[in-house]
């Protein structure tokens, strides 16, 4: 164990909350029911949906139901990226066709203004700098991937995204042996926790009910049932991302997928100058086994990356607390990109779960018949995307009610997406911890060689997965 481990604050949900604080948590449900929508699950995409929900038909009486408090999981614990990333696009551009994946990262496109305009509307501070997403190559395996990647979001639209050498990268941020970068404007570094508080109470004040510490343990037509009681509503909408896995039935729908986090000490004026990211732009890479960052409000670097992939039986952490080797080897992360910083000490490290679908796309879907629905399966990219996410499920119920007509966004091509589960145990542990290994294989490989060719492994591993 490092000597610098005893000082980190592991777990406590997230250092989001510990900046932040923790919120009060709301009364839980005292009994049974009813609503004319009940909403299971208090992130970004149910706290969304029941605003655009109220907003559009105030007269609704909308129930939040959430089993520990708003925020608890990824929307509290994510890398603050909010950015125009959708999970699976390149599939609905295969069974669509090229125009509706288009209109799709068109969409999501501008969910990032939508976000910042909603926050601004709403009095929520979370700390908000749109700065755009900077996507780096260290090794020419990476820069033969992020050109083509760059060619690939051009040809969905992205006409306003620019491709950088290594010169005018460290322009932006002095990454170690970056040879080059992909920008795009369409991002913005938040607090997410901030957000999702700010939500939350934004929520409550248009008169939606919330009751916290209500864990959801079965959902069926018209039923969302708790251990305290049973809320009935002609819609119910599960929007429980990585947690959906705790729920009746739903054991193999989405993979919970762990991310780690780390947050470093706030940096000096030296030590910013050695960094330069003077932009604040949001940061990833281009590795198999990619990292992702953002300069924060108070000065910090907050680092992200898979540590322990994913846990037997589809369990989630505890309050996310991290294994000390996950703390070490995003260290080595943050090291390796910033060696200026290696005296840098850490102060924070926590873990949280994102949702897997079997192939890797998100989804909205909404049963006529039966009144259910549900949003996720975001892959990670869930900031903005849980807000497309929730305004395509409201104009989802809203059509079905006969409120409203069908909508762009009714049309999207992720409305109704079917994909089959995941396998059972111990067959997806396997695959899993197997995957991200031969990631990690991959880009060992590729520092090592030099080649401009993207590791055979890699590919294998993506074909396997069902992410390609």
């Amino acid at each position: 164990m490092s000597s610098w481990s005893s000082s980190v604050v592991n777990g406590g949900v997230s250092f989001w909350f510990a900046d932040d604080g923790l919120p009060d948590v709301r009364e839980p449900l005292t009994g049974d029911g009813h609503a004319d929508v009940v909403i299971v699950g208090g992130g970004y995409t149910g706290l969304w949906t029941a605003y655009y929900l109220k907003k559009a038909a105030p007269f609704l009486r909308i129930t939040v139901l959430e089993q520990k408090f708003c925020g608890y999981g990824a929307s509290g614990r994510n890398g603050g990226w909010l950015y125009n990333g959708v999970a699976g696009r390149d599939r609905y551009a295969k069974l669509h066709g090229q125009e509706a994946a288009v209109r799709l990262q068109r969409a999501m496109n501008d969910t990032v203004d939508e976000v910042i305009r909603v926050a601004a509307e709403e009095g929520i501070d979370a700390d908000v700098h749109k700065g755009g997403v900077l996507e780096v190559a260290r090794t020419p395996a990476q820069l033969a991937r992020l050109r083509a990647f760059h060619e690939h979001e051009l040809a969905f639209g992205e006409k306003d995204r620019e491709l950088y050498g290594a010169r005018e990268t460290a322009e932006r941020v002095r990454v170690a042996d970056a040879v080059g970068s992909s920008w795009t404007p369409h991002g913005a570094r938040l607090n997410p926790a901030k957000l999702v508080k700010g939500l939350a109470a934004a929520v409550e004040a248009l008169g939606v009910t919330i009751h916290e510490a209500t864990p959801v343990t079965e959902i069926r037509p018209k039923h969302a049932v708790t251990p305290y009681g049973t809320v009935r509503a002609p819609y119910v909408l599960r929007c429980t991302e990585g947690f959906t896995a705790a729920l009746k039935g739903q054991r193999r729908t989405w993979l919970p997928m762990n991310s780690s986090m780390i947050a470093t000490e706030p940096l000096t004026d030296e030590q910013w100058a050695s960094v330069g990211w003077a932009g604040r732009e949001t940061l990833g890479d281009m590795a198999h086994a990619y990292m992702y960052a953002q300069r924060t409000a108070d000065g910090r670097i907050a680092l992200g990356g898979r540590g322990v992939p994913y846990r037997f039986g589809s369990r989630t952490d505890n309050d996310g607390r991290t294994q000390p080797e996950t703390v070490q080897a995003l260290r080595d992360v943050l090291v390796g990109f910033f060696p200026a910083l290696a005296g840098v000490r850490i102060e924070h490290a926590w873990s949280g779960v994102l949702g897997v679908p079997r192939d890797w796309c998100a989804s909205v879907t909404l049963d006529r018949t039966t009144g259910l629905g549900w949003a996720g399966g975001y892959v990670g990219s869930g900031v903005a995307t849980a807000n497309l996410a929730a305004r395509t499920l409201t104009d989802l119920v809203r059509f079905d009610s006969g409120q409203a007509g069908p909508t762009g966004l009714t049309a999207l091509p992720w409305v109704g997406h079917k994909v089959r589960k995941w396998e059972p145990e111990p067959l997806r542990w396997l695959g899993v911890q197997g995957m991200y290994a031969t990631y990690r294989t991959a880009d060992r490989r590729e520092v090592l060689s030099h080649s401009a060719r993207s590791s055979r492994l890699a590919r294998a591993a993506d074909r396997v997965s069902g992410r390609n």
